[in-house]
């Protein structure tokens, strides 16, 4: 593992400009079609939703190539090219059912959900979850299945446009978003943590210039924020890695494990925080390449992962 300078602004700009793609009419009309017909009948414009995407989107595409022959070790296909975007579509679909509190179509199964419950009722938990399958399925599992506290540490920025279309779903679907990059931010968060909430964070990109640390995966060093793990580190909380894998037909698969505990770790020895900080993002990263080859389709991060970082 090495470290890269804090330069991460030109990688976060990449991201960042690929996430804002797509029509919020587009995006209003299929969540009309979608809570009025049902989920089976409006699937079928998903099919010529990805078709478009991959026909028209070269970097996206070039992406996804690269990423799918990191993950299958082998070049993919045309079909499995197009089964990655097909997957992108439908759990961008299915969220409109999420966030609109309706479950009914959907088989989800949770693994490793005991190792959170067994837990003391006021211990606050990170959740670090990435751009890996659907992380409104395992925010909309979490509010029907405990009375913790569910949050979202996330930049707000960030798909606006969907965010805005959702809101308007259902009201209440962004409640508990904590905007990073605020004065505030971590205030907000220790309160919630304080009330044993499960604060989830996307931890696979960078929202800015912030240091990056080099790890293996997939065969090649890719940079990895410290950002999260360090933030949990300073509030002293358990980590758990999490993702909500789309496995197909309505079935969902969210898995929970233990990767680090910052609880009894030493606030004034800042060499000892920052090994554990970078062997939690390592443990991280493995667990991300374990779920990422186990469902490569689920990967939703369409740029070059393994590109070093670029001042803008």
């Amino acid at each position: 593992m090495s470290a890269t300078p804090p330069d991460g602004h030109g990688r976060a700009q990449a991201w960042r400009a690929r996430a804002e793609r797509g029509s919020p009419a587009l995006i209003r009309f299929m969540a009309w079609v979608s809570l009025r017909l049902g989920r089976g009948p409006a699937r079928a414009l998903l099919y010529v939703i990805a078709a478009y995407f991959l026909a028209t989107s070269g970097a996206a595409r070039r992406a996804s190539h690269r990423f799918l022959s990191h993950a299958l070790g082998r070049p993919p296909s045309l079909a499995e090219r197009y089964r990655h975007f097909l997957c992108f579509a439908t759990t961008i679909h299915d969220r409109v059912f999420f966030v609109a509190d309706r479950f009914d179509p959907f088989d989800i199964r949770v693994h490793g959900a005991e190792l959170i419950d067994e837990l003391p009722a006021q211990c606050g938990v990170f959740l670090m979850g990435s751009h890996l399958g659907s992380f409104e399925a395992i925010r909309a599992c979490g509010r029907s299945r405990t009375r913790r506290p569910v949050v979202m540490a996330m930049v707000e920025e960030n798909a606006r446009k969907l965010n805005a279309v959702l809101a308007a779903i259902n009201p209440h679907a962004l409640d508990g978003i904590v905007s990073l990059g605020r004065l505030e931010s971590m205030l907000k968060l220790r309160e919630h943590l304080d009330h044993g909430a499960l604060v989830g964070v996307l931890a696979d990109r960078t929202p800015g210039n912030e240091r990056m640390l080099a790890v293996p995966f997939l065969g090649e060093a890719a940079p990895l924020p410290i950002g999260p793990m360090r933030m949990a580190a300073i509030l002293r909380c358990p980590v758990y890695f999490m993702t909500g894998l789309y496995a197909g037909a309505n079935r969902y698969d969210i898995y929970f494990e233990a990767i680090a505990d910052f609880s009894a770790a030493d606030a004034g020895d800042r060499a000892a925080r920052d090994r554990l900080v970078a062997e939690a993002v390592a443990r991280y990263a493995g667990r991300l390449e374990h779920y990422a080859r186990q469902s490569p389709f689920n990967w939703f991060n369409f740029y070059d992962f393994w590109s070093p970082p670029r001042a803008a």
